[in-house]
């Protein structure tokens, strides 16, 4: 106790300072005036594991891959090698790589039930053998794709060349081939349905000085995906997550009710462990909203509700887990309940950090970073947008307040991230002293919504607990313009070594770095 001051005063000099933002590129930009496509809103954004590659999907079922190319210039020549040395303040650059269709809208006769063809979620898997691996979900279900470079082979140096060939005959390219004869039943072989009668073609007059054998030949590579599993007719109620597991062998999907357990290699089968539904509905009191696995420990997964609870649930204890190990939630003080409480309360998204000590949560008001060494609450709390509160019966009846936001942490689990209204997202420094609650715009001028960084946070009880305001204002932007709630940043994602943000606003993805 009597060295604490000396800690926090140690701990206020290390504090990183407020990171600052750059526009690095843009993808599907928007022109003034432009109508957007209603599929080709994008719906989910996530990183591979190393970050050299992104991934996005969109309400038209498609998935849209990135490929990163500025740590690829460089050969191994001593120069290249030199300026590592000494490395330039050179922004992350991705390019297209390919796109496919993952889903196509489907119909449930059996429950008159239109499903939707929209990406709801998209997580990398391990690679193998150059081969880029993903899981894709919509509503009911998710599939398994490899992606990888092939060859295109062409047969070439054929013996009948179309500037030899005469006759009413087929002309032959040097890059075409022939395929054999069709045999008959009996070992004969039909030349009328080969085409090789011999009015179709004559030999040249100068004859045919020699034979030689076809050469396959490979001329470009292309980008194919190929579906390897579908897991179908295993949820009930719409999924709303899926995570991988840190042992490359199974995964889980999550819908209102329930989660299951699955098998990368088995597709017919699944496991339930953990099942919310009661046995009458009329006593349905919380859903799940998202679930997220231990990135380190296989056993682990912390699954969150709509009242606002996380609870982290051990595999081992049971098969059908049924009881947590831990419950983390935010006890609310007595008589401070309104209609719209536990609305705002549902916890929207979930993320691990990386070292797997801490969990981010959103809600549709909050940030707050959980320790799950202790669940007696959050030990950071940040306001994203704390004026909207007087706006909650606005915002109920056009329904922006069911809106679900995704947030994100950094790789070295500093910082966080999250979305707003208006083309808004925010970055808080989660470290003890931070004072960092930046706020940005989806443009290419990212800075020009800043204000006056806040205060230093607030402490109570001498614990690590903070809560922390972002930039306030009366519900205007920059400019003087009230907030836009069309204009929402559902999704984002962290690139999990560097300081980069990928951006999803409507059908554009935004790069930034810092």
């Amino acid at each position: 106790m009597n060295g604490g001051g000396e800690e926090e005063v140690a701990s206020s000099a290390e504090s990183p300072q407020a990171l600052d933002w750059k526009f690095a590129q843009v993808f599907g930009e928007r022109t003034a005036g432009e109508e957007v496509q209603e599929v080709d809103i994008i719906s989910a954004i996530e990183f591979d594991r190393t970050g050299d590659y992104l991934a996005t999907g969109d309400r038209g079922g498609r998935v849209v891959l990135f490929e990163r190319t500025d740590n690829k210039d460089h050969g191994g020549h001593r120069r290249d090698l030199e300026r590592t040395d000494y490395p330039l303040n050179k922004h992350p650059e991705f390019r297209y790589k390919t796109e496919f269709q993952s889903h196509e809208p489907e119909f449930d006769y059996l429950k008159s039930l239109e499903i939707e063809e929209k990406i709801n979620k998209i997580r990398w898997c391990q690679t193998a053998n150059g081969a880029l691996f993903l899981l894709s979900t919509n509503d009911k279900t998710i599939k398994y794709w490899k992606v990888q470079e092939k060859k295109v082979k062409k047969v070439c140096s054929m013996n009948l060349d179309s500037s030899k060939a005469v006759g009413n005959g087929p002309v032959v390219s040097p890059s075409m081939s022939i395929s054999p004869k069709p045999h008959m039943a009996n070992g004969g072989c039909s030349e009328k349905s080969f085409g090789c009668s011999s009015n179709d073609f004559s030999i040249p007059s100068d004859g045919v000085p020699s034979l030689h054998l076809p050469v396959v030949t490979s001329h470009e590579t292309s980008l194919v995906a190929r579906c390897r599993r579908i897991y179908a007719h295993a949820h009930d109620y719409h999924i709303n997550s899926i995570s991988n597991n840190s042992d490359g062998e199974t995964f889980i999907s999550a819908d209102d009710l329930r989660i299951n357990l699955w098998n990368l290699e088995i597709s017919n089968q699944s496991f339930n462990i953990v099942d919310v539904k009661p046995a009458n509905m009329e006593d349905l009191t919380e859903v799940i909203t998202s679930a997220e696995f231990h990135p380190t420990h296989c056993n682990m997964l912390a699954y969150s509700s709509s009242r606002g609870s996380i609870r982290l649930i051990d595999m081992r204890q049971s098969a059908l887990c049924d009881r947590h190990s831990k419950l983390f939630e935010v006890q609310e003080a007595s008589g401070s309940k309104s209609f719209f409480t536990e609305i705002i309360a549902s916890v929207s998204d979930i993320k691990f950090a990386k070292d797997g000590r801490h969990v981010l949560s959103r809600d549709y008001m909050t940030l707050k970073l959980w320790d799950i060494n202790m669940d007696s609450g959050p030990v950071a709390t940040f306001q994203v947008h704390e004026h909207l509160r007087p706006k909650l019966c606005d915002l109920y009846e056009n329904d922006s307040i069911f809106d679900k936001f995704e947030c994100c942490l950094s790789g070295d689990g500093l910082r966080v991230a999250t979305g707003s209204y208006s083309n808004v997202f925010r970055v808080f420094g989660c470290s003890q002293d931070s004072t960092e609650a930046t706020m940005l715009e989806a443009t290419k001028n990212p800075m020009k919504k800043q204000t006056p960084a806040p205060s230093k946070p607030s402490r109570s009880l001498g614990l690590t607990r903070v809560v922390r305001r972002g930039p306030e204002n009366s519900g205007v932007d920059a400019n003087g313009n009230p907030y836009d709630f069309t204009m929402k940043l559902l999704h984002l994602a962290w690139h999990p070594t560097e300081n980069s943000l990928a951006i999803a606003a409507s059908n554009s993805l935004y790069m930034y770095y810092a």
